[in-house]
């Protein structure tokens, strides 16, 4: 079994929510905040949402699309915020700026509902993430898989979904040694397949592990 020379360090990242002085009572409102708001506040309320919740297959994936539906009531705007797909972006300017788009277009579109007031205002926040590093590394995949299976939601979801925006990459930690330091290219590909709208953190983990399972099995046959 190849063994990588550059291990892969498992790391958690636990974060402090914290609420900015940025809120938001209509969608004029959500307008201004989000052209005024920090980019930790973007990741915050996309990427982050689908860590803190850990059920990916209910209500909506940004918490934008949800507070447009639940306080607003416009579900055609919010399955717009909604189909989104952070997989997409490799910075928060071009995050924001798609965001800023879709309200603006439909504030043109419908002038009355940019000033129809919410149910419950928005409240932009932010997190301060503290990442450590866990005694844990891997340099061969069934090591690789033991971690995965190992290692708690915090650190799956920073290696996995939050690590896309610091690679600058369409990919996640994992699928990234997997390629470079095993050089198993088809295995980071179907890793970084793996659908984080379509299963939780939990149900991610575990088709990862089985995708790795497979690769394991066919090195043995």
């Amino acid at each position: 079994m190849k063994e990588a020379e550059q291990p892969f360090q498992f790391v958690t990242a636990p974060f402090l929510s914290r609420i900015n002085n940025q809120v938001a009572g209509t969608l004029s409102e959500l307008r201004d905040g989000l052209d005024h708001a920090t980019d930790a506040s973007i990741f915050y309320h996309t990427f982050q949402t689908l860590g803190r919740h850990h059920f990916l297959t209910e209500g909506f994936s940004n918490d934008f699309a949800q507070w447009v539906l639940a306080s607003l009531n416009r579900a055609g705007l919010a399955e717009r915020l909604a189909g989104i797909d952070v997989r997409d972006y490799l910075s928060m300017a071009e995050l924001r700026s798609d965001l800023l788009r879709m309200i603006l277009e439909h504030c043109e579109a419908e002038p009355r509902d940019a000033q129809l007031s919410a149910f419950e205002p928005f409240f932009f926040c932010e997190a301060v993430e503290v990442t450590a590093p866990l005694d844990l590394e891997a340099r061969t995949l069934e090591q690789f898989r033991d971690g995965v299976a190992h290692i708690g939601h915090a650190s799956f979801y920073h290696h996995f979904i939050a690590s896309r925006l610091r690679l600058q990459l369409k990919t996640n930690d994992f699928s990234y040694w997997l390629e470079n330091s095993l050089g198993l290219v088809e295995l980071a590909s179907r890793c970084n397949r793996i659908d984080i709208y379509a299963h939780t953190l939990d149900t991610a983990r575990q088709k990862m592990i089985g995708t790795i399972n497979q690769e394991l099995r066919h090195d043995r046959n």
